[in-house]
């Protein structure tokens, strides 16, 4: 056990520490790979439980404990209130790791915080029963922006939601359901062709020849409201899921992306998946390029957001404050404004984020409605279960398979 708590310290370490997205400090820190699946799931766990955890300590200590005593703290008290460890076996083990990082002086601390845990466990849980904060782990100022978009029923609803599913997605060439009966797998299909929620599949030989790619089903509902015609722009295309998708359906696809190594990612995946007709380029999207006015009979600009509706797969966005959000809007609206400019006339833009809230979403269509009178919304419609709002769909994650997305089609006046 100390091993997978030692793996698993390092990571949450350059997380919490560092700053590092938790995909990345997973791919950087070399893990036990017997251990990989107990690792990354009490890495996930204490993430997405960070402010129930951090309500356990602040409970428990006099005074806030160094940061690396409270990574500590945390993985072991995930360990015993969540996967229900024997609570002596986890103590043990953690004071051990606690010396082994040369943090020995501590070890005495961590013991005694620990036992104190253990024999409160039942008042402490009551506590945090009794706050949807506190019950969810979810940020209060993300609750509270919830509450004022939706009420509190359909708040809570939201942040209650946890059932993550693995959506496969095959090439249009490919009978994905005649591929997956034939080996083995258990699905389930969803409303879209060729898109399926599987069980325990993982990369092979066919995902690496192209057969097969993981994409989330909202991001394959933003593309499904894209009318299909000549030539597309995505604004903002890393990875390149939705611009290698895009790319069965249009004449040419061009991808742009701010960071060079983003770009690199888009190239690996169309390579992959074999989608010739996409072209990524290094752009910033909202500063305007003359050579790619009224260029393209589609734009889709799937902003930088929150990511809110993504918090299953990505719970490290809870440690993201409100500062963040606030800091994307202006980015959010720049991106849309100039890529206005990009589309031919009677042609349009999609607008799309992975966030819930309406400040990400509606409220930058109708700011650019304000400043745009050559463009006026379009209705839209989705087979997936979703709200309609004034101006687009919101895919909520206990309404939409688990995803909490955003799209609206803007149509350029003749």
């Amino acid at each position: 056990m100390v091993t997978i708590f030692y793996d698993s310290y390092c990571i949450l370490n350059k997380v919490y520490r560092e700053g590092a997205f938790l995909k990345q400090a997973i791919n950087d820190v070399p893990i036990e790979e017997i251990n990989r699946p107990k690792t990354t799931k009490i890495v996930y766990g204490v993430l997405d439980r960070d402010i129930e955890l951090n309500y356990f300590i602040d409970c428990l200590c006099q005074k806030r404990p160094k940061p690396v005593i409270v990574i500590l703290l945390k993985i072991a008290m995930y360990a015993i209130y969540h996967l229900e460890k024997k609570p002596y076996a986890v103590i043990d083990n953690i004071v051990e790791l606690t010396k082994k990082i040369g943090k020995g002086a501590n070890s005495g601390f961590v013991n005694a915080i620990l036992r104190k845990f253990s024999q409160n466990i039942g008042a402490l849980s009551e506590n945090v029963s009794k706050n949807l904060s506190l019950k969810y782990s979810y940020p209060q100022f993300a609750l509270d922006i919830l509450l004022k978009d939706y009420g509190a029923e359909t708040a809570e609803r939201i942040i209650a939601f946890n059932k993550e599913k693995t959506f496969v997605r095959f090439k249009k060439e490919i009978n994905g359901e005649e591929y997956l009966t034939n080996n083995g797998y258990v699905y389930e299909k969803t409303p879209f062709d060729n898109l399926f929620a599987v069980e325990k599949i993982k990369i092979n030989d066919d995902f690496n020849k192209g057969i097969f790619t993981f994409q989330s089903i909202g991001s394959v509902a933003i593309c499904d409201v894209i009318t299909e015609c000549g030539n597309l722009l995505d604004a903002c295309a890393a990875p390149g899921g939705k611009s290698v998708y895009l790319a069965e359906r249009f004449k040419t696809v061009t991808s742009f992306e701010l960071h060079p190594h983003r770009v690199e990612l888009i190239n690996a995946y169309k390579a992959r998946m074999g989608a010739d007709n996409v072209t990524a380029l290094q752009k910033d999207s909202q500063i305007f390029d003359p050579e790619y006015k009224e260029r393209f009979d589609a734009v889709l600009c799937d902003v930088p957001c929150s990511g809110y509706g993504t918090l299953s797969p990505n719970p490290d966005i809870k440690l993201k404050n409100k500062d963040y959000i606030d800091r994307l809007l202006p980015v959010q609206y720049g991106i849309l404004n100039n890529c206005a400019n990009y589309v031919k006339k009677a042609g349009a833009i999609y607008y799309s984020t992975c966030s819930l809230f309406k400040a990400e979403n509606d409220k930058i269509v109708e700011k650019f409605l304000n400043t745009n009178a050559n463009f006026e919304v379009q209705t839209i419609s989705s087979p997936l279960n979703c709200l309609k709002t004034e101006y687009g769909l919101q895919f909520l994650p206990h309404l939409s398979c688990g995803v909490g997305f955003y799209v609206c089609k803007l149509v350029r006046k003749k």
